[in-house]
Protein backbone atom coordinates (compact mmCIF):
# COMPACT_ATOMS: atom_id res chain seq x y z
CA UNK A 1 0.00 0.00 0.00
CA UNK A 2 1.34 3.41 -0.97
CA UNK A 3 1.44 6.41 1.35
CA UNK A 4 -1.35 8.11 -0.63
CA UNK A 5 -3.59 5.03 -0.35
CA UNK A 6 -2.87 4.72 3.39
CA UNK A 7 -3.72 8.37 4.00
CA UNK A 8 -6.96 7.90 2.10
CA UNK A 9 -8.01 5.05 4.41
CA UNK A 10 -7.26 6.88 7.63
CA UNK A 11 -10.13 8.13 9.77
CA UNK A 12 -10.35 11.36 11.70
CA UNK A 13 -12.19 9.48 14.44
CA UNK A 14 -9.11 7.33 14.97
CA UNK A 15 -6.85 10.37 15.20
CA UNK A 16 -9.19 11.91 17.79
CA UNK A 17 -9.17 8.83 20.01
CA UNK A 18 -5.43 8.32 19.52
CA UNK A 19 -4.95 11.92 20.73
CA UNK A 20 -7.01 11.11 23.82
CA UNK A 21 -5.03 7.88 24.29
CA UNK A 22 -1.67 9.67 24.16
CA UNK A 23 -2.77 12.33 26.65
CA UNK A 24 -4.27 9.75 29.02
CA UNK A 25 -1.08 7.69 28.95
CA UNK A 26 1.01 10.81 29.57
CA UNK A 27 -1.18 11.68 32.55
CA UNK A 28 -0.84 8.22 34.09
CA UNK A 29 2.93 8.02 33.65
CA UNK A 30 3.89 11.59 34.63
CA UNK A 31 1.40 12.02 37.49
CA UNK A 32 1.76 8.61 39.17
CA UNK A 33 4.65 6.47 37.90
CA UNK A 34 7.59 8.76 37.10
CA UNK A 35 7.36 11.09 40.15
CA UNK A 36 8.04 8.23 42.60
CA UNK A 37 10.68 6.63 40.36
CA UNK A 38 8.55 3.68 39.30
CA UNK A 39 8.99 2.31 35.79
CA UNK A 40 6.47 1.81 33.05
CA UNK A 41 6.85 -1.19 30.74
CA UNK A 42 8.64 -1.40 27.40
CA UNK A 43 10.22 1.64 25.77
CA UNK A 44 8.27 3.94 28.08
CA UNK A 45 9.95 2.36 31.12
CA UNK A 46 13.32 2.48 29.39
CA UNK A 47 12.77 6.18 28.68
CA UNK A 48 11.98 6.84 32.34
CA UNK A 49 15.19 5.08 33.43
CA UNK A 50 17.34 6.94 30.90
CA UNK A 51 15.81 10.30 31.83
CA UNK A 52 16.82 9.64 35.45
CA UNK A 53 20.41 8.74 34.55
CA UNK A 54 21.13 11.51 32.03
CA UNK A 55 21.32 15.34 32.21
CA UNK A 56 18.06 17.18 32.81
CA UNK A 57 17.73 18.42 29.23
CA UNK A 58 17.44 14.80 28.09
CA UNK A 59 13.85 14.55 29.22
CA UNK A 60 11.31 11.73 29.25
CA UNK A 61 9.43 13.24 26.29
CA UNK A 62 12.62 13.36 24.20
CA UNK A 63 13.53 9.72 24.90
CA UNK A 64 10.00 8.62 24.04
CA UNK A 65 10.39 10.05 20.55
CA UNK A 66 14.03 9.06 20.01
CA UNK A 67 13.51 5.43 21.03
CA UNK A 68 10.01 4.74 19.72
CA UNK A 69 9.91 6.32 16.27
CA UNK A 70 12.89 4.37 14.82
CA UNK A 71 11.27 1.13 16.00
CA UNK A 72 7.99 1.97 14.30
CA UNK A 73 9.81 2.89 11.10
CA UNK A 74 11.80 -0.35 11.33
CA UNK A 75 8.56 -2.29 11.47
CA UNK A 76 6.98 -0.36 8.59
CA UNK A 77 7.12 -3.26 6.13
CA UNK A 78 5.73 -5.75 8.64
CA UNK A 79 2.99 -3.56 10.13
CA UNK A 80 2.01 -1.40 7.17
CA UNK A 81 1.90 2.33 6.49
CA UNK A 82 -1.42 3.00 8.24
CA UNK A 83 -0.37 1.41 11.52
CA UNK A 84 3.02 3.14 11.45
CA UNK A 85 1.51 6.59 10.95
CA UNK A 86 -1.08 6.01 13.66
CA UNK A 87 1.58 4.70 16.07
CA UNK A 88 4.05 7.55 15.47
CA UNK A 89 1.23 10.06 15.91
CA UNK A 90 0.18 8.43 19.21
CA UNK A 91 3.73 8.46 20.59
CA UNK A 92 4.15 12.08 19.49
CA UNK A 93 0.99 13.03 21.41
CA UNK A 94 2.21 10.99 24.42
CA UNK A 95 5.57 12.77 24.30
CA UNK A 96 3.91 16.18 23.93
CA UNK A 97 1.59 15.44 26.85
CA UNK A 98 4.51 14.36 29.04
CA UNK A 99 6.41 17.55 28.16
CA UNK A 100 3.31 19.66 28.82
CA UNK A 101 2.75 18.22 32.29
CA UNK A 102 6.39 18.16 33.42
CA UNK A 103 7.65 21.42 31.90
CA UNK A 104 4.75 23.75 31.13
CA UNK A 105 1.78 23.26 33.42
CA UNK A 106 2.04 24.50 37.03
CA UNK A 107 2.15 20.95 38.40
CA UNK A 108 5.06 19.75 40.53
CA UNK A 109 5.86 16.18 39.52
CA UNK A 110 9.53 16.32 40.42
CA UNK A 111 9.42 14.63 43.83
CA UNK A 112 6.12 12.88 44.56
CA UNK A 113 2.84 12.26 42.80
CA UNK A 114 0.55 15.32 43.03
CA UNK A 115 -2.41 12.98 43.57
CA UNK A 116 -1.10 9.98 45.51
CA UNK A 117 1.90 11.47 47.30
CA UNK A 118 4.69 9.00 47.99
CA UNK A 119 2.44 5.97 48.39
CA UNK A 120 4.11 3.48 46.03
CA UNK A 121 1.19 1.04 45.96
CA UNK A 122 -1.35 3.72 45.02
CA UNK A 123 0.98 5.12 42.39
CA UNK A 124 1.63 1.66 40.95
CA UNK A 125 -2.04 0.71 40.78
CA UNK A 126 -3.47 3.97 39.48
CA UNK A 127 -0.51 4.69 37.22
CA UNK A 128 -0.87 1.22 35.71
CA UNK A 129 -4.63 1.54 35.32
CA UNK A 130 -4.52 4.96 33.65
CA UNK A 131 -1.60 4.18 31.35
CA UNK A 132 -3.33 0.89 30.51
CA UNK A 133 -6.42 2.83 29.42
CA UNK A 134 -4.24 4.92 27.12
CA UNK A 135 -2.41 1.92 25.68
CA UNK A 136 -5.66 0.00 25.22
CA UNK A 137 -7.29 2.89 23.38
CA UNK A 138 -4.24 3.20 21.13
CA UNK A 139 -4.46 -0.46 20.13
CA UNK A 140 -8.24 -0.35 19.71
CA UNK A 141 -8.01 2.55 17.26
CA UNK A 142 -5.20 1.19 15.12
CA UNK A 143 -2.04 2.54 16.75
CA UNK A 144 0.38 1.61 19.51
CA UNK A 145 1.98 3.29 22.47
CA UNK A 146 5.21 1.35 22.58
CA UNK A 147 7.72 0.31 19.93
CA UNK A 148 8.72 -2.84 21.81
CA UNK A 149 5.56 -4.50 20.52
CA UNK A 150 6.79 -3.95 16.96
CA UNK A 151 10.08 -5.65 17.79
CA UNK A 152 8.12 -8.48 19.39
CA UNK A 153 6.09 -9.05 16.22
CA UNK A 154 9.26 -9.10 14.09
CA UNK A 155 11.60 -11.18 16.28
CA UNK A 156 9.39 -13.38 18.48
CA UNK A 157 8.70 -15.97 15.77
CA UNK A 158 12.38 -16.10 14.80
CA UNK A 159 13.25 -16.83 18.42
CA UNK A 160 10.55 -19.48 18.72
CA UNK A 161 8.50 -17.62 21.35
CA UNK A 162 5.21 -15.76 21.43
CA UNK A 163 4.83 -11.98 21.16
CA UNK A 164 3.60 -11.84 24.77
CA UNK A 165 6.63 -13.81 25.99
CA UNK A 166 8.99 -11.47 24.11
CA UNK A 167 7.42 -8.38 25.72
CA UNK A 168 7.43 -10.04 29.14
CA UNK A 169 11.11 -11.00 28.76
CA UNK A 170 12.02 -7.43 27.76
CA UNK A 171 10.23 -6.01 30.80
CA UNK A 172 11.83 -8.58 33.08
CA UNK A 173 15.29 -7.56 31.87
CA UNK A 174 14.32 -3.88 32.22
CA UNK A 175 13.23 -4.29 35.85
CA UNK A 176 16.34 -6.31 36.72
CA UNK A 177 18.54 -3.57 35.23
CA UNK A 178 16.58 -0.97 37.22
CA UNK A 179 17.15 -2.98 40.39
CA UNK A 180 20.92 -3.08 39.85
CA UNK A 181 21.09 0.60 38.89
CA UNK A 182 19.09 1.69 41.93
CA UNK A 183 20.74 -0.85 44.27
CA UNK A 184 17.23 -1.60 45.49
CA UNK A 185 14.46 -3.97 44.41
CA UNK A 186 11.52 -2.15 46.00
CA UNK A 187 10.81 0.18 43.08
CA UNK A 188 11.23 -2.52 40.38
CA UNK A 189 8.87 -4.81 42.31
CA UNK A 190 6.24 -2.06 42.57
CA UNK A 191 6.80 -1.42 38.87
CA UNK A 192 5.75 -5.01 38.21
CA UNK A 193 2.49 -4.24 40.06
CA UNK A 194 1.98 -1.24 37.75
CA UNK A 195 2.73 -3.42 34.72
CA UNK A 196 0.20 -6.04 35.85
CA UNK A 197 -2.50 -3.41 36.38
CA UNK A 198 -1.79 -1.91 32.95
CA UNK A 199 -1.85 -5.33 31.26
CA UNK A 200 -5.30 -6.23 32.61
CA UNK A 201 -6.64 -2.77 31.75
CA UNK A 202 -5.40 -3.08 28.17
CA UNK A 203 -7.24 -6.40 27.87
CA UNK A 204 -10.42 -4.78 29.19
CA UNK A 205 -10.21 -1.79 26.83
CA UNK A 206 -9.32 -3.83 23.74
CA UNK A 207 -11.53 -6.87 24.25
CA UNK A 208 -14.29 -5.65 26.56
CA UNK A 209 -15.50 -6.88 29.94
CA UNK A 210 -18.41 -8.97 28.74
CA UNK A 211 -16.85 -11.32 26.22
CA UNK A 212 -19.10 -13.45 24.05
CA UNK A 213 -19.15 -17.24 24.27
CA UNK A 214 -18.80 -19.54 21.28
CA UNK A 215 -20.57 -22.88 21.74
CA UNK A 216 -19.79 -25.93 19.62
CA UNK A 217 -22.61 -28.47 19.92
CA UNK A 218 -22.38 -32.03 18.59
CA UNK A 219 -25.87 -33.47 18.24
CA UNK A 220 -27.92 -36.17 16.48
CA UNK A 221 -31.04 -33.99 16.57
CA UNK A 222 -29.90 -30.81 14.80
CA UNK A 223 -33.33 -29.68 13.60
CA UNK A 224 -34.86 -29.71 17.07
CA UNK A 225 -31.79 -28.14 18.72
CA UNK A 226 -31.43 -25.36 16.12
CA UNK A 227 -35.15 -24.58 16.18
CA UNK A 228 -35.12 -24.20 19.98
CA UNK A 229 -32.00 -22.00 19.97
CA UNK A 230 -33.25 -19.85 17.11
CA UNK A 231 -36.57 -19.23 18.83
CA UNK A 232 -34.92 -18.38 22.16
CA UNK A 233 -32.04 -16.17 21.00
CA UNK A 234 -33.04 -15.05 17.49
CA UNK A 235 -29.47 -15.32 16.23
CA UNK A 236 -27.75 -17.16 13.41
CA UNK A 237 -26.05 -20.55 13.62
CA UNK A 238 -23.75 -22.60 11.44
CA UNK A 239 -24.14 -26.36 11.01
CA UNK A 240 -21.59 -28.84 9.71
CA UNK A 241 -22.13 -32.51 8.99
CA UNK A 242 -19.76 -34.79 10.91
CA UNK A 243 -19.24 -38.42 11.87
CA UNK A 244 -18.40 -40.00 15.23
CA UNK A 245 -14.95 -41.56 15.36
CA UNK A 246 -15.82 -44.60 17.52
CA UNK A 247 -19.49 -45.02 16.63
CA UNK A 248 -19.03 -44.18 12.93
CA UNK A 249 -22.54 -42.70 13.11
CA UNK A 250 -23.59 -39.41 11.45
CA UNK A 251 -23.69 -36.33 13.65
CA UNK A 252 -24.13 -32.58 13.18
CA UNK A 253 -21.94 -29.83 14.63
CA UNK A 254 -23.80 -26.62 15.50
CA UNK A 255 -21.78 -23.42 16.06
CA UNK A 256 -23.49 -20.55 17.87
CA UNK A 257 -22.31 -17.38 19.64
CA UNK A 258 -24.15 -16.16 22.75
CA UNK A 259 -23.40 -13.81 25.63
CA UNK A 260 -22.51 -15.05 29.10
CA UNK A 261 -26.05 -14.55 30.40
CA UNK A 262 -27.40 -16.89 27.72
CA UNK A 263 -25.01 -19.79 28.34
CA UNK A 264 -27.16 -21.50 31.00
CA UNK A 265 -30.31 -21.23 28.92
CA UNK A 266 -28.47 -22.48 25.83
CA UNK A 267 -27.24 -25.63 27.60
CA UNK A 268 -30.70 -26.27 29.01
CA UNK A 269 -32.37 -26.00 25.59
CA UNK A 270 -29.81 -28.25 23.91
CA UNK A 271 -30.16 -31.04 26.47
CA UNK A 272 -33.94 -30.79 26.44
CA UNK A 273 -33.83 -31.72 22.76
CA UNK A 274 -30.83 -34.04 22.80
CA UNK A 275 -29.77 -35.50 26.16
CA UNK A 276 -26.61 -36.98 24.65
CA UNK A 277 -25.44 -33.75 22.96
CA UNK A 278 -21.82 -32.74 23.50
CA UNK A 279 -21.21 -29.03 24.19
CA UNK A 280 -17.92 -27.17 24.37
CA UNK A 281 -17.81 -23.46 25.18
CA UNK A 282 -14.95 -21.04 24.43
CA UNK A 283 -14.55 -17.37 25.30
CA UNK A 284 -14.12 -15.03 22.34
CA UNK A 285 -12.96 -11.42 22.34
CA UNK A 286 -15.25 -9.94 19.70
CA UNK A 287 -17.76 -10.78 17.00
CA UNK A 288 -18.03 -9.30 13.51
CA UNK A 289 -20.71 -10.06 10.96
CA UNK A 290 -24.45 -10.33 10.58
CA UNK A 291 -26.98 -11.41 13.23
CA UNK A 292 -24.74 -10.31 16.10
CA UNK A 293 -26.80 -7.43 17.48
CA UNK A 294 -28.27 -9.56 20.25
CA UNK A 295 -25.07 -11.41 21.13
Amino acid sequence: MTLKQALGKMKWKNFFFLTVAGMVNAFGVTMFIAPVDLYDSGISGTSILLSQLTPEWLSLSLFLLVLNIPLFLYGLKKQGVTFTIYAIYTVAVYSFGAWLITDVLPVDVSIVSPLAGSDLLLCAIFGGLISGIGSGMAIRFGGAMDGIEVLAVIFAKRLGITVGTFVMAYNLVLYIVCGFVLHSWILPLYSIVAYGAALKTVDFIVEGLDRSKAATIVTVHPNEVCAALSEAFECGMTITEAKGYYSDSPKTVVYIVVNRFQVGKMKELVHENDRSAYISIAEIADVYGANTDKV
